[in-house]
């Protein structure tokens, strides 16, 4: 409730919607699960992150967190929240530590999570920049496919852009690191649009807390209140 009321509470225009999303489907192990949310939560807390969070104050970032595996399977973590000051990142890191997983199903339901990242993004059309941040470690197997619900999205206006997993180890073919490069490729292709949308990688689940700082340093840079329309300032 303290996350939804600091969202709503705060009046100033916001000049970013970011949205992550989470990869829990069943090739995520508990080893996995909590690196990835603690990545996430120090991220957060990264200085650089915390700066260009909070870079221009008359003009919020918001965020909302959820998770996601098989097509029915989302789950929102934090809320969202308008980041207005520091106390209100280590709230949202709080929130973050505090999470436990539950039971979900173990599939891979790509296109549904980014589906329902843009429905979270729906709810904030008075941002000026709204971006969905998906992450994953494999190829979507159930649910409708990510080109498609990617089509679909066209026009409007949400970046997807991708922090993909990949193998902290080359897959088991001699020498060769190709499956890992596939997978970085599929998300290119499949999953990631809008303008100067990007795709991330970490080496392994260890890497996802650096993946997830540059990312975000690269997501929140620029945009000044002077970008913002007169009805967004």
């Amino acid at each position: 409730m303290a996350l939804a009321l600091a969202g709503t509470a705060n009046a100033a225009p916001c000049r970013q919607a970011l949205v992550l999303g989470l990869d829990v489907s069943g090739s995520v192990d508990a080893r996995e699960y909590r690196l990835q949310l603690d990545g996430v939560a120090s991220a957060l807390g990264n200085p650089n992150v915390r700066d260009a969070l909070l870079a221009t104050r008359s003009a919020v970032v918001s965020v909302l967190i959820y998770e996601w595996s098989g097509p029915d399977d989302q789950r929102v973590l934090v809320p969202w929240t308008d980041i207005s000051g520091s106390a209100t990142i280590d709230e949202v890191i709080d929130q973050l530590a505090s999470t436990a997983r539950r039971d979900a199903s173990p599939g891979t339901a790509l296109g549904a999570a980014m589906a329902a990242g843009a429905q979270h993004l729906s709810q904030r059309p008075d941002c000026a920049k709204r971006t969905l941040d998906i992450s994953g470690d494999g190829k979507s197997n159930l649910g409708p496919r990510p080109r498609d619900v990617k089509n679909n999205m066209a026009g409007m206006g949400i970046t997807v852009n991708a922090l993909v997993v990949t193998l902290d180890r080359p897959r088991p073919v001699e020498g060769s690191d190709a499956g890992n490069e596939d997978l970085a490729a599929y998300f290119k292709a499949e999953v990631i649009t809008g303008a100067d949308a990007f795709a991330e990688t970490a080496r392994g689940y260890a890497d996802y807390e650096a993946a997830m700082v540059r990312k975000l340093l690269r997501e929140l840079a620029g945009l000044s209140v002077a970008q913002l329309t007169a009805d967004q300032r």
